[in-house]
C-alpha cells in the first residue's frame, strides 16, 4: 500500500513540475497584429546537410475575434508564392485551428520579449505530423530566444539537428530566365 501511494505521489508530482515547464499560451491575439520574422523552424523530417531557406516577413491580422490570419510569402522552385492561413480560436487556451480541425496551432509567449513559438500538429494523408515556429518582432537573431525553442522542441519531442534558421529577406524575387537559376532567393 505504501509504495502505490508513493508511485501515485510521484507521479502527481512529475505532472506538476512538467505544467510548470510549460510557456504560458498567447494571451491576447492582438499582440501578434503585425510584422513578425521567422527565426527557426523544425518538422519532423530530417534536415538536408546544407539545406538554407529564405524567410520573409510575416503579417498577422486579427480581422475579427477568435480569428487570425497569417499572410505568408515563400519560394518555391524560383517562384515567389503568397499563401493566407485563417486560424479559428478554439475552446482550448492557445489553440486554433485551421482545415476544419485537421491542423491544430499552439500559440505560446516566451519570456523573451516579443517572441513566440506556433506549434502545429496535424494530419496529412492519414499521418500525424509536428511542426514549430520561433517567431520575433525583429529580424535579428536572439540566441535566448533561440534555446527556449529548443527546449520546447525537445519536449515535443522533436530533433535539435532537424531545426533551419533561415535567411531573413526583405521581399521575394522570383527568378524568371535559366541564367540567374544559381541564384538562391
Amino acid at each position: 500500500m505504501k509504495c502505490l501511494l508513493l508511485t501515485v505521489t510521484l507521479f502527481g508530482l512529475l505532472a506538476i513540475l512538467q505544467a510548470q515547464d510549460d510557456l504560458p499560451f498567447l494571451s491576447d491575439e492582438n499582440k501578434l497584429s503585425g510584422v513578425w520574422f521567422l527565426k527557426a523552424t523544425v518538422s519532423q523530417r530530417r534536415r538536408t546537410e546544407g539545406q538554407t531557406a529564405a524567410a520573409f516577413p510575416h503579417r498577422f491580422t486579427c480581422p475579427e475575434e477568435g480569428i487570425l490570419e497569417l499572410r505568408n510569402t515563400f519560394m518555391s522552385e524560383g517562384q515567389c508564392i503568397k499563401t493566407l492561413l485563417r486560424m479559428q480560436r478554439t475552446k482550448e487556451p492557445g489553440q486554433y485551428s485551421t482545415f476544419f480541425g485537421h491542423n491544430l496551432f499552439y500559440i505560446y509567449e516566451l519570456p523573451v520579449k516579443d517572441h513566440y513559438i506556433i506549434y502545429m500538429e496535424g494530419v496529412l494523408f492519414e499521418k500525424k505530423f509536428q511542426e514549430g515556429y520561433l517567431i520575433g518582432k525583429c529580424p535579428e537573431e536572439n540566441l535566448e530566444a533561440l534555446e527556449e525553442f529548443k527546449e520546447f522542441i525537445q519536449r515535443k519531442g522533436l530533433l535539435q539537428e532537424n531545426i533551419i534558421v533561415p535567411e531573413q529577406r526583405e521581399r521575394c524575387v522570383p527568378i524568371h530566365d535559366s541564367a540567374h537559376q544559381d541564384h538562391k532567393c
